[in-house]
Parts: C-alpha cells; sequence; structure tokens
C-alpha cells in the first residue's frame, strides 16, 4: 500500500474489514457512535480510500457496495513496519525495551512474548 490512511479513513476501515460489501449508508451506520459523522462524512471518506486505491466499489442498482482492497494483516504489517523503522531504526528489540521500560507490558503481555519466542525457537 503506497499512500498512508488518516485514523478517520481507519475507522471506516475496521468496518469494512469486518465486514463487506456495505453500502455508503450501512458503513455509516457501523462507525461507532462517539464519532458522530454524518452519512456525507463517510462519504467523503469512502471517496479519499476510492483514490487511495485502498477500497473498491461496484454498483449495485442505485447505490455502491465497497470493499477493502488491502487486507487488515497486510496493513497492520506494514504499518508496523514504518513504527520501527521510524523510531526503532527497524529493529523490534528496541521498541520492546522501551516498553518494557516504561512498564507497559503486563505479566500476561510478557508471557505471551515469551510463548511466541519459544514458538519461533522451535
Amino acid at each position: 500500500m503506497a499512500e498512508r490512511i488518516s485514523d478517520a479513513e481507519h475507522a471506516v476501515m475496521e468496518v469494512l474489514w469486518d465486514e463487506a460489501p456495505l453500502t455508503a449508508q450501512d458503513v455509516s451506520e457501523r462507525i461507532p457512535a462517539g464519532r458522530d459523522w454524518s452519512a456525507n462524512t463517510v462519504k467523503t471518506l469512502l471517496g479519499r480510500l476510492l483514490a487511495k486505491n485502498i477500497i473498491a466499489h461496484e454498483e449495485d442498482g442505485r447505490r455502491y457496495l465497497y470493499r477493502p482492497l488491502v487486507a487488515r494483516d497486510d496493513y497492520v504489517a506494514g504499518e508496523s513496519r514504518k513504527l520501527m523503522d521510524r523510531l526503532f531504526g527497524g529493529k523490534l528489540t528496541p521498541l520492546v525495551a522501551h516498553l518494557a521500560e516504561r512498564d507497559e507490558l503486563s505479566a500476561s503481555d510478557i508471557a505471551e512474548i515469551e510463548a511466541l519466542l519459544k514458538g519461533l525457537k522451535a
């Protein structure tokens, strides 16, 4: 995915990743209530995502059905890589160390990381 998506566009993508294809109205109804967006705001965001080739649409009578062209896992992988590259020189260890030093890793986080590492060694 070449172009980044904004936080607002990401909210729309989360809806489409959860369920697609959807109409603009369907997306609008599924956006978390705290956003308090109008249907026009959602249509604007869908238009931006279409222009970035992150979603596609197809005609369904008088309406359009929208679906993602980028999988959630691929997006997360790309954004994670960008974060590590930008802030930690492309290395994972400094990121984990940063979180650990700030007491932001719970005991269950540590157990999950240990299990992951054991699985990777096997």
